[in-house]
């Protein structure tokens, strides 16, 4: 092949850089730079100014949505903000540095690394959820960085042909929430019992890969199969931060953020940091459920960040 068609080929700008299958990128290595383009000295973790650094050490945090944010649960049933994206990224990398985000959904860790002269590049098996990562990347465009954000339509289970080991600074997503969303919707909250939820089911797909369509237990090995196989693309003392909430079926609690520590931990990763996503300023029309007969705490005002990172490689002395 040609020089000129060799440059025909690659990605002209992060508008337009999206893999599907018929690319000739498709489960191949991608060309995304990993390396800092900041000028911090080489011992600091991450770009923030002691004034972000102290605010990001509190264990509970809260965003507001802006303009840019996607809420309407016709175009993505399980979003989150930009804002809250953005603090993960500048409080675990550098400029320049790579993002990784498994389960991409509408592209909020690509707009946000965009944002933050990050490269990043996002998985997700839906071609609607592609189309608007792409779209919101066209109106995102930055051009005072020089970061590439790629969005590919292809399984989690294959991301492993796209990167080399240890070139993700930061694996950051809101995955999939088992079979939460997969269940018709029953208000019970005592008020609004005809809202525009009421008897949906707000699931990503019915893809029997989607792992929004399995029990808990399956949900649970997935995830470490998925998680295990990335553990290598992380660079020693990189993290992993997973946004997950709890569910309640069939009047139990079932403990998701519990499940993915033991399954996480199981597979080399190393629990870091636990932190709160407090939600009570964007949760609209909380209702008093339970009420008068069941002590019920719902935990929809609030979700768990899971903050892993891969251990320290140690030498080994003879």
């Amino acid at each position: 092949m040609s020089e000129k068609n060799k440059k025909s080929q690659q990605p002209q700008s992060p508008v337009d850089f999206v893999i599907r299958e018929e690319s000739c990128h498709y489960r191949h290595r991608i060309p995304l730079g990993f390396n800092r383009a900041c000028k911090c000295p080489p011992t600091h973790i991450n770009c923030l100014t002691a004034k972000d650094w102290l605010k990001s050490q509190l264990g509970v945090w809260q965003f507001t949505y802006e303009a840019r944010d996607v809420r309407d649960k016709s175009i993505h049933p399980a979003t989150f903000p930009i804002s809250l994206s953005k603090k993960v990224i500048e409080l675990f990398t550098h400029q320049g540095e790579l993002i990784l985000d498994p389960f991409v959904g509408s592209g909020t860790t690509l707009v946000a690394a965009s944002d933050t002269n990050r490269n990043a590049v996002g998985f997700d098996l839906q071609e609607k959820y592609i189309d608007l990562c792409e779209q919101r990347l066209k109106h995102n465009s930055n051009l005072f960085n020089e970061s590439r954000q790629i969005s590919i339509q292809d399984d989690a289970r294959d991301i492993t042909a796209y990167l080399e080991p240890e070139t993700v600074s930061l694996i950051w997503t809101s995955p999939p929430y088992a079979n939460l969303l997969n269940r018709t919707r029953k208000n019970k909250s005592r008020r609004d019992r005809n809202n525009e939820q009421l008897g949906k089911v707000e699931q990503y797909s019915q893809d029997v890969r989607d792992l929004g369509t399995m029990e808990i237990e399956d949900y649970t090995q997935t995830m470490g199969n998925i998680f295990g196989s990335l553990l290598p693309m992380l660079r020693p003392k990189a993290h992993c931060v997973i946004n997950v909430p709890d569910m309640w079926w069939e009047n139990k609690r079932i403990t998701i953020h519990v499940s993915l520590i033991q399954e996480l931990r199981s597979r080399g990763y190393e629990l870091r940091n636990i932190i709160i996503w407090d939600r009570t300023n964007i949760v609209n029309k909380i209702g008093i459920f339970g009420w008068p007969s069941n002590y019920i705490t719902m935990g929809v005002t609030f979700e768990y960040l899971l903050d892993f990172w891969r251990p320290p490689i140690h030498e080994v002395v003879f």
